[in-house]
């Protein structure tokens, strides 16, 4: 191919001339081809790989050169011999001529450059290819990465690094690609090369650990090995990437939506990655909606009115949003919607305050923002960004006051309960009143409403609690759900009118949990709190489906609706679900036992001497779920419970982790005295049980926990304040960013853990020919073959092919194109160049649902039938099933006719002269280059022969009444499918008389000895599974298989 002109200093280091002309040079590499230049060659080949020289990818150039001149130009490469010949060949004739007219070099320079330069633009018009900001390196990069490793342009290249790779105690440098599916390692050292391909799918360990020998390596664990990759440049940046694409991948596994959002983009670089990770961190930051993304970020001060100081911070900038946040987490945060701006505006500078800029909002507050580094594009950005803000429709809501605005809220009937009941206890009211005085301070001074300063004084106030009829208010702002609900307006509504009547799994789950949610409180006693209830989930179910509706939801939402109207309860829960407990609710509760991996990582470092102990009891995994499940509100007293909500909602799932360490730490000596798992809950049951909100100003609600433990001596009482200040004072420096790296390597752990037992399930509910770990390699291959369609695109949608709320053995399903690939790798009559036609025959018989889908069930039965050793069985395999014209109608009859008396072959319907030509086509389709084939084709005609004459003799013995049965019973079935199949006319000339039944055609497959042997055969399934996994078709070419061992070759 071209290249644009680049300038050679040597033009004979390392490379061999093959043409030359007093203009251009043909050069190959030393060490590429037959030959291989001896030790030279080894050399400049492990340089090449070493230093990342083109020259591996494209061993072949032209470079262009003045006959007077010692500069050289490089204008052309070639991966071949014919590419690079091609290109030599067109300039022989079309430049030697045009160039001996001109007199100066310097024109025949510019001449030569300008023709190349035009020649590549034109090509790159006529084949649309635009240009990007990949650097020429970074395209070679690609290009050799598709050659080595055999990838489609579909797999695109994040990044690459130089490291060192150990196979055993030997380390050999190479370079590492880090793809968007894989992971590849490669390395080429005096003649030996080496290949590493792992998928990210298959990672179950990511880990950057420190030795004495390696101070820096990175250990990439798979279900069958370990791989060791050291000496990089830069550590943290690869092992980051890494991180990042293997969350992706895992993702992926729980949700098919991820490989169309990875599929749309056109390339996705480091720098895309960095961006996304970026935009979560910033959204988890200042609880924004899933869909915000950064814009951008800047240092600069904020001018904070209340201690009349500038505080150093960094601004952020998104679509919907304006931020800041101190340099010391705790001084300061801010958060201003765009959609509360009024003015932007650049004030003037001086040496006190260098480039100002004020936003002020429509509740009558302005910030003061300074020391901005290029104020004037940051101006445009938001002036951007407002004007699109500004053309969409916001519902306007005041949030002061709304609690007490309806009265035929549920949240609203409780808190006049509460009122009545408060009124004999001065002392509580007493309390609450202070509470409420201390935040309607808060709010004067610090502001009030999403945009109020955040800072040590807000926390404060939500550890000492929040008042009971302000809970409802606070709990959407510190959450972020008052932004979703500011910007989708009459959202909820459309919901619950959509969803009115409307009945699936979730419903009848919903409804069957209703009257479980808080029982014993009277809100939920009455038909008016059950039908909010009911609202509000069935809403929530339809807007997401993958989640539904799990167990436990009901719970915590029946609390939202104590302390919050329907629609903010719905917007509440959306952010329990979506955003602070991601993954908690679906199925499989990835998200609680992934915390709960967390929380054991946790224990062990923050209380050792219990954890050994609470393993052997299996006492952490028991307690976890049902605490982080429900945010401790199925297992403490409501009225404590609700001040960790209070908690959570403001300082997100830390505080979790924070109050569950603080319990264990807080019996740890009765913990360590348990014999069993029996004791240690009752004691923790007993303690929780005993924690007590001595401010509350609620009726005492029976508890249910309470009421299941046992009548032993009940526990002191233990202040819920006094719990949650200790738990931050012994535990508060567990920060969030270090819960998200556990997360990562715990998310690895669990999802893989999903995928084992799946497997395990699969092969355990299977009755087939095939062993247990047959089993479970089959649908590993399956399972592989459905991703590699979801990286690399298929005729069909990923999402319609993996359901994970379908039984074990319907989950992962493939389409014809997929099937066809493990027909050709493991079926015994795939040979030859009909193996396609065969494929489509088995297919269809598979797709008993006609979705053009087939399960790991239907994969299974078909591949345990076509190995099946008896000749009887597989004589019916072909005749039955793989030749019919239209197999559905044809089986239909089949099965009606011989429904009492399967096993009798006499009851087997007859077939006619067109299903005979569609057998003989399969057959010799069969037997196409079997290393037999002459034998069972000669075999096969003997045969066919005999069964043809014996079809004419049968004529003769066939009645007129059953022959026109027969003609009935052919027009029932369609000959349309057979004319596009074989390609044979159906024309007249089809004799509708003549018949076989299947009793002669096994009696004259048995007379021929090549037809017996062929049918059966051995057929090894291990081998052709370790075949199947060490070559893995990938379009028209074969690659090795994910995580296989470093090969060797030279």
């Amino acid at each position: 191919m071209w290249v644009n002109p680049e300038e050679v200093l040597l033009a004979s280091a390392l490379w061999m001339t093959e043409r030359a002309n007093p203009y251009f040079i043909l050069q190959k590499r030393k060490g590429h081809g037959d030959g291989g230049g001896g030790l030279a060659g080894l050399l400049v080949g492990t340089l090449d790989v070493v230093l990342d020289s083109s020259a591996r990818v494209a061993p072949y150039r032209i470079l262009y050169q003045t006959p007077d001149s010692l500069v050289y130009w490089s204008i052309g490469h070639g991966s071949s011999r014919k590419e690079i010949t091609e290109n030599w060949e067109w300039l022989e004739q079309n430049l030697l001529q045009t160039l001996s007219i001109f007199e100066n070099e310097n024109d025949i320079t510019t001449f030569v450059k300008g023709k190349i330069q035009g020649i590549i633009a034109e090509y790159n018009k006529s084949h649309d290819i635009r240009e990007d900001d990949d650097t020429d390196k970074f395209k070679e990069a690609i290009a050799k990465f598709r050659k080595l490793f055999v990838m489609p342009e579909e797999e695109k290249l994040v990044n690459y690094y130089s490291c060192s790779y150990w196979k055993g105690k030997v380390p050999r440098q190479g370079w590492l690609y880090l793809s968007i599916n894989h992971l590849c390692f490669y390395s080429y050292l005096l003649g030996k090369e080496a290949k590493l391909v792992i998928r990210w799918a298959d990672v179950t360990q990511l880990e950057k650990n420190a030795t004495l020998l390696l101070p820096d390596m990175v250990l990439v664990s798979t279900r069958c090995s370990e791989h060791v990759f050291s000496v990089f440049r830069n550590i943290n940046e690869t092992f980051k990437l890494m991180e990042q694409l293997a969350n992706i991948a895992m993702r992926q596994l729980l949700d098919n939506k991820g490989f169309e959002q990875d599929r749309c983009l056109p390339k996705l670089k480091k720098k895309d990655l960095d961006a996304r990770a970026k935009s979560e961190r910033y959204r988890a930051l200042f609880r924004l909606p899933k869909d915000e993304k950064l814009d951008g970020h800047t240092d600069c001060t904020l001018w904070t009115p209340f201690n009349k100081m500038h505080i150093l911070g960094q601004m952020f900038v998104s679509t919907n949003y304006i931020c800041f946040t101190s340099k010391e987490e705790t001084v300061c945060s801010l958060i201003i919607p765009l959609r509360e701006v009024t003015i932007v505006e650049k004030a003037d500078s001086c040496n006190v305050l260098p480039s100002p800029l004020s936003i002020s909002t429509k509740n009558k507050m302005t910030f003061l923002f300074a020391n901005l580094k290029d104020r004037d594009f940051l101006v445009q950005r938001i002036s951007d960004f407002l004007q699109q803000t500004t053309s969409k429709i916001y519902f306007e809501r005041e949030i002061t006051g709304s609690l007490s605005s309806s009265d035929d809220e549920v949240g609203t009937a409780l808190f006049r309960t509460a009122d009545e009941w408060c009124s004999l206890y001065s002392c509580f009211q007493a309390k609450e009143f202070l509470k409420e005085q201390a935040w309607k301070n808060h709010f004067t001074e610090y502001g009030q409403g999403v945009c109020m300063y955040r800072t040590e004084k807000t926390k404060e106030l939500v550890l000492q609690g929040i008042p009971e009829n302000m809970r409802g208010e606070l709990w959407l702002l510190f959450s972020g759900a008052i932004n979703e609900m500011a910007t989708h307006p009459g959202y909820y509504e459309d919901l619950v009118e959509k969803s009115m009547g409307k009945y699936n799994l979730a419903t009848e789950e919903i409804e069957r949990d209703l009257h479980r949610s808080l029982p014993e409180h009277p809100a939920f006693q009455n038909e008016m709190g059950i039908a909010a209830l009911r609202r509000v989930l069935t809403a929530y179910a339809f807007r997401n489906p993958n989640i539904g509706y799990c167990q436990a939801m009901n719970i915590v939402t029946s609390v939202l609706l104590l302390y919050a109207k329907e629609e903010e309860a719905f917007w509440l829960l959306v952010a329990l679900c979506e955003r602070m407990l991601p993954d908690y609710y679906n199925t499989r509760v990835v998200g609680a036992l992934v915390d709960q991996g967390v929380f054991e990582e946790l224990a062990h470092v923050c209380v050792p001497q219990l954890y050994d102990c609470m393993q052997a009891l299996s006492v952490i995994s028991t307690i976890s779920l049902s605490w982080f499940l429900t945010l401790f509100l199925s297992v403490m007293p409501f009225e404590s419970a609700v001040v960790v909500v209070d908690c959570f909602f403001y300082e997100g799932i830390k505080v979790i982790f924070q109050l569950a360490l603080s319990v264990l730490d807080a019996n740890i000596h009765q913990l360590l005295s348990c014999k069993d798992d029996g004791e240690a809950m009752t004691i923790l049951g007993r303690y929780l049980d005993s924690v007590t909100n001595k401010d509350s100003t609620l009726p005492p609600i029976p508890h249910l926990h309470s009421l299941l433990t046992d009548n032993g001596e009940p526990h002191p009482e233990v202040d819920i304040f006094k719990l949650v200040r200790s738990s931050y004072e012994k535990f508060g420096s567990i920060r969030a960013d270090v819960i998200e790296q556990m997360r990562f390597k715990q998310r690895l752990r669990v999802i893989q853990a999903i995928e084992d037992t799946t497997k395990r399930n699969v092969s355990e509910d299977l009755g087939t020919p095939f062993s247990i770990d047959e089993l479970e390699e089959l649908y590993t291959l399956f399972k592989a073959e459905h991703l590699t369609s979801c990286y690399w695109g298929s005729t069909s949608n990923p999402m319609s092919r993996h359901d994970p709320s379908l039984p074990y053995l319907e989950q992962y399903r493939m389409d014809l194109e997929q099937f066809k690939v493990l027909f050709a790798l493991l079926f015994p009559w795939a040979c030859g160049t009909h193996t396609d036609d065969l494929a489509l025959r088995v297919f269809r018989l598979l797709d008993h649902n006609a979705d053009a889908l087939i399960n790991f069930r239907e994969f299974i039965s078909g591949l345990s039938e076509c190995s099946c050793l008896n000749v009887q069985h597989s004589v019916f395999c072909v005749v039955k099933k793989m030749h019919t014209p239209d197999y559905r109608t044809y089986m239909r009859l089949w099965n009606q006719e011989t429904k009492a008396k399967l096993e009798n072959m006499k009851d087997l319907p007859k077939l006619n002269q067109s299903q005979f030509i569609e057998l003989c086509k399969t057959l010799y389709n069969m037997f196409s280059e079997d290393p037999s084939e002459q034998e069972l084709y000669h075999a096969t005609a003997t045969v066919t022969s005999l069964l043809l004459e014996m079809g004419e003799v049968g004529k003769l013995f066939c009645s007129p009444a059953r022959r026109t049965d027969e003609e009935d019973e052919d027009e029932r079935i369609p000959p349309s499918r057979s004319k596009q199949e074989s390609g044979l006319p159906h024309s007249a000339s089809i004799d509708k008389d003549w018949a076989i039944t299947f009793e002669q055609f096994l009696a004259s497959v048995l007379t021929e000895q090549a037809l017996v042997q062929y049918l059966e055969k051995p057929v090894e399934i291990a081998a052709r599974i370790t075949n199947a996994k060490n070559v893995r078709k990938v379009g028209h070419q074969h690659m090795s298989v994910s995580d296989y061992e470093i090969s060797l070759s030279g």
